[in-house]
């Protein structure tokens, strides 16, 4: 086919049907109508430097491109109104088109002469109103009916801390009965190991029976056959077995207490049941277990663990005495007004001086102590006794009893009057490893 360019340089000349011949030995590739690169050379149009844009690797120069505005159109249609794009720098080129244009067109009202570019309004007939569905009440969640008292305004309305009531008992009887019971455990301290462990199982019986009574009387339901049981199991568990024994008792009760509640015949509130049942456990059950390990012959060697609760006893013993009288004395600031008003910070001091005087010099008389360990030792227990008095006191200001038992004339039930000692037994038992006693 031949060229397509004519002897003018024209591209519209018809073909004249010739094909060129090629030599079957070329292997170039021959392209109709070239001409050599240099014969063009004069032809290449000079280009302007001053049209042409920086190199990319050149320093800025700081110049922009200029946008010209062009004219609107002249049209009906309120979109072929607006101008096409125009650069501005300066305030004067805002200034110099605010009025191309008015976004008023766009929402279909007249334009305030006053409003701002951006601005415009709309009319009542062009809201749209969207109407929100309120979303339906939620449905109450369902939960059995509580078996506690109803809560009302004054939650201990009609229980015993709102009720008058007359005084305890004279000093007279209560020291009476004091003096009757340190007597009584002093024989069982004489009569060995046994006997003793026999009564401290009785105790603990007792004082947990009163604790659990307290909570039946506000409508909880707890496990009080079961809880004594435990609390039993734990102390034999504890004399035989050490502290060993404290978990399996305490996960034997979890288990056995789920199933107890679990075969309850009616509506009871577990939550209640369990908790109470758990908590004098602890409270009695694993504290009171101090006293039964220590006298444990498997615990201290040659029969010391007995004289160290002795001293826990009679530091205890001498702290509440102490207490008593001083505060009776001359007690006037209270020691804690909401939880207990009686007891008094004069009180508290003379608690602690009586309980260093039993320490220096009825501690000495029971080998092993020392003067300077039954300092020590007093000076621990001056602290947790009255802690476990005011334990105690705010339980039954919580459930609102005046005494959780009265089972001792002057001294109300057996968990008043080891409350301290409940929470001087561990402190005890911890002291002689640390001091070193044992």
């Amino acid at each position: 086919m031949s060229s397509l360019r004519s002897d003018d340089g024209s591209f519209f000349d018809d073909s004249t049907g010739q094909v060129p011949v090629v030599d079957p030995d070329e292997t170039r590739v021959t392209i109709t109508g070239a001409e050599p690169a240099g014969e063009l050379a004069d032809a290449v149009p000079v280009i302007d430097p001053t049209t042409l844009l920086p190199h990319w690797t050149d320093a800025p120069t700081g110049q922009v491109p200029i946008v010209v505005a062009r004219e609107a159109a002249q049209s009906d249609d309120p979109w072929t109104q607006i101008p096409a794009p125009a650069w501005r720098e300066g305030e004067a080129d805002w200034v110099a088109h605010e009025e191309q244009f008015d976004a008023a067109v766009l929402a279909g009202e007249v334009r305030d002469d006053n409003a701002r570019p951006w601005e415009f309004s709309t009319g009542e007939d062009d809201v749209v109103e969207t109407i929100i569905e309120e979303e339906p009440p939620r449905p109450e969640p369902l939960r059995a009916s509580r078996t506690r008292h109803t809560i009302t305004s004054n939650p201990l309305a009609g229980r015993a801390v709102r009720q008058r009531q007359a005084p305890r008992s004279n000093v007279a009887r209560a020291t009476a009965t004091g003096l009757a019971l340190a007597l009584v455990v002093f024989g069982f301290f004489l009569a060995g190991t046994v006997p003793l462990s026999i009564l401290i199982l009785v105790v603990l019986g007792l004082a947990s029976a009163e604790a659990y009574a307290g909570f039946r009387s506000v409508g909880a339901h707890p496990a009080s056959a079961l809880g004594i049981a435990a609390v039993l199991t734990l102390g034999v568990a504890v004399y035989n077995k050490g502290l060993a024994a404290l978990g399996a008792v305490s996960v034997l009760l979890i288990i056995v207490g789920f199933l107890w509640y679990l075969a309850s015949p009616g509506s009871v509130d577990v939550l209640d049941g369990m908790g109470a049942t758990f908590f004098v456990y602890g409270w009695v059950g694993i504290f009171g277990s101090y006293a039964l390990l220590m006298i444990s012959p498997r615990t201290f060697p040659h029969h010391h663990g007995m004289a160290y609760f002795f001293g826990a006893v009679a530091l205890t013993v001498c702290n509440d005495t102490g207490a008593l009288f001083v505060g009776r004395w001359i007690g006037r600031q209270p020691l804690s007004a909401r939880i207990s008003p009686q007891k008094t910070r004069e009180g508290t001091v003379g608690g602690l001086l009586v309980t260093l005087l039993g320490g220096a010099i009825i501690l000495p008389l029971v080998s092993p102590w020392t003067v300077t360990h039954g300092l020590e030792a007093a000076l621990a227990i001056s602290i947790v006794a009255p802690l476990g008095d005011l334990f105690e006191s705010m339980i039954k200001r919580t459930l609102g009893v005046k005494d959780l038992g009265r089972m001792l004339p002057g001294h109300g039930g057996f968990l008043d009057r080891v409350d301290g000692l409940l929470f001087a037994l561990p402190t005890m038992y911890y002291l002689v490893h640390v001091l070193k006693l044992g």
